[in-house]
């Protein structure tokens, strides 16, 4: 149990701090709440809080109280966000997990939170059983309806609980709702916990700043490990009372049926997502008349893929977040898309930003690129059981370091140039793969492409390309190298071309360069 999170019992708390679902089943009950494309059936927001209540009582049953992890190793499905729900009302904290790890990945995050509970998705229980030799969870529940083995069926269960209010302890602003691990490009996961407040916070932003409205229809693209499967429309739209598509694996075909015959009016997705959208052949009769804006986050998104949906008459653009803050951070204005299109924009409301030199922490001026820090009370509040690692990251002035390289331009816009860990030393020379990458995609063969550093005896670093082609394709390394030294600094140029059959992704989608390192 780690203490340092669970905040005295005289703090300040609200009844519905946590409690979304509830309220919306006060406000509007009989309004539909999740379409669950997987199972397809439909669920208004009184039918979401029975089985958020129901599950609550399970929870309690299993000695489940305020402060406990609850760990969850699951697909993406209904039962794991009626997880989010109970363990909101119960003021439990909620652990998923990332069901791409190897097992010893897995075992560490175990480890590290001690989970008393781990609901499992009954597809994933062959993985289950090989971690059951090698972690000790006291319950396991397989999610859904069937009964596997000894192991507890959380559905039955629920069956025989009623599902009136539950009684709730008094939850704080501060006490921890998720702990979400970070990929890290270097050693060991961390796990950022996600208070009420951030959530809250994040849910306000998004709401006043993207302008959300009760009628909106999103879909759900990201898993549900990661931030973006809760915070960046999920818990906006049960706040606001809009709509919610949950959708499984991804595929661009369904995806883009969904949009149409469901009738979205707001997409975001990581650059990977858009790309094979726009690779799909049902991408050339799609018209996606409802949706007002695509969004694009996670990475920098090249200008030539939002092309593709700016061709249909539609807006698209690029937001940025991370996990320890946000994940919604910025706001680029509709009518500067096509002017600044790779532009963020401006803070969201409740958002303080600064951008300092990465070594000094000195302020830079307008237009110079720096670290960029940001503060305010959607950031979160420490990675679990990591003190030293929280001092680095937050700083007593409430600035948090994020790690990513931004420049302002003349009229205040912010650029995201990239990861300062992702920045190469060429020849004395600081290199930004994004800018690389940016000329890359505009390249008529390629369909993805990835820039890193390695190491050279000469230079110090190199830059290294990975590209896949577009279908029936053809392009040489020569060639690439040539036509980016027509469009770049001779020392920009990646000495190195790799042309692969695929990129390594990440479940979100995004390119994982620390595999291609």
């Amino acid at each position: 149990m780690n203490s340092d999170y669970l905040i005295p019992a005289n703090h300040q708390d609200w009844s519905w701090i946590g409690d979304y679902v509830g309220r919306r089943a006060q406000l509007t009950p009989n309004k539909e709440a999740i379409i669950d494309n997987i199972e397809k059936k439909h669920y208004t927001f009184a039918q979401m809080n029975s089985r958020a209540n129901q599950l609550a009582r399970v929870l309690g049953d299993l000695g489940v109280k305020k402060g406990t992890r609850v760990a969850v190793y699951s697909k993406n499905r209904l039962d794991y966000i009626d997880l989010f729900f109970a363990t909101g009302k119960i003021g439990a904290i909620l652990v998923p997990l990332n069901i791409r790890l190897a097992n010893q990945e897995t075992k560490y995050l175990v480890e590290k939170t001690q989970p008393s509970v781990l609901f499992y998705d009954p597809e994933l229980k062959g993985k289950i059983i090989e971690l059951k030799g090698i972690i000790s969870v006291k319950n396991y529940i397989v999610m859904g309806d069937q009964k596997l083995d000894d192991d507890l069926a959380s559905r039955n269960l629920m069956a025989k609980k009623n599902d009136s209010n539950v009684l709730r302890p008094p939850i704080h602003f501060e006490d921890p709702h998720l702990i979400l691990f970070t990929g890290g490009t270097t050693g060991l996961p961390k796990g950022a916990v996600l208070s009420h407040r951030l959530i809250f916070w994040n849910s306000i932003n998004t709401i006043l700043t993207w302008n959300l409205q009760p009628d909106e229809v999103e879909i759900l693209l990201f898993p549900l490990f990661h931030t973006g499967g809760w915070n960046v429309l999920l818990v906006p739209c049960f706040h606001q009372g809009a709509k919610t598509i949950l959708m499984g694996d991804f595929d661009p075909d369904e995806t883009i049926r969904v949009i149409e015959d469901e009738n979205c009016t707001i997409v975001v997705g990581v650059p990977t997502i858009f790309h094979m959208m726009s690779m799909s052949e049902k991408f050339t009769n799609a018209t996606f008349d409802s949706v007002k804006i695509f969004i694009s986050g996670g990475a920098t998104c090249p200008e030539e893929i939002m092309k593709r949906f700016w061709a249909k008459g539609k807006l698209m653009k690029m937001g940025y977040g991370l996990t320890e803050a946000g994940p919604n951070n910025f706001f680029l204005p509709d009518e500067r898309i096509k002017e600044k299109p790779l532009s963020v924009g401006f803070p969201v409301f409740h958002n303080d930003l600064k951008t300092v030199h990465p070594e000094t922490g000195e302020v830079v001026k307008q237009g110079d690129v720096g670290e960029l820090l940001i503060k305010g009370p959607h950031v979160f509040s420490g990675y679990w059981d990591e003190p030293e690692e929280t001092n680095k990251t937050l700083k007593p002035d409430g600035y948090m370091h994020t790690g990513d390289l931004v420049r302002q331009d003349e009229e205040g816009f912010y650029y995201i140039v990239g990861r300062s860990k992702e920045m190469y030393i060429s020849g004395g020379e600081n290199i930004f793969p994004v800018e690389i990458e940016e000329i890359l995609y505009k390249h008529k063969a390629i369909a993805l492409a990835a820039v890193i550093g390695i190491p050279d005896k000469k230079w110090g670093e190199v830059g290294k390309a990975f590209v896949t082609l577009k279908p029936n394709q053809v392009v040489t390394q020569e060639e690439l190298r040539d036509y980016l030294l027509a469009n770049l600094a001779k020392y920009k140029v990646p000495k190195i071309f790799e042309i692969m059959d695929k990129l390594p992704l990440s479940a979100a989608g995004k390119i994982l360069k620390r595999e291609l390192k």
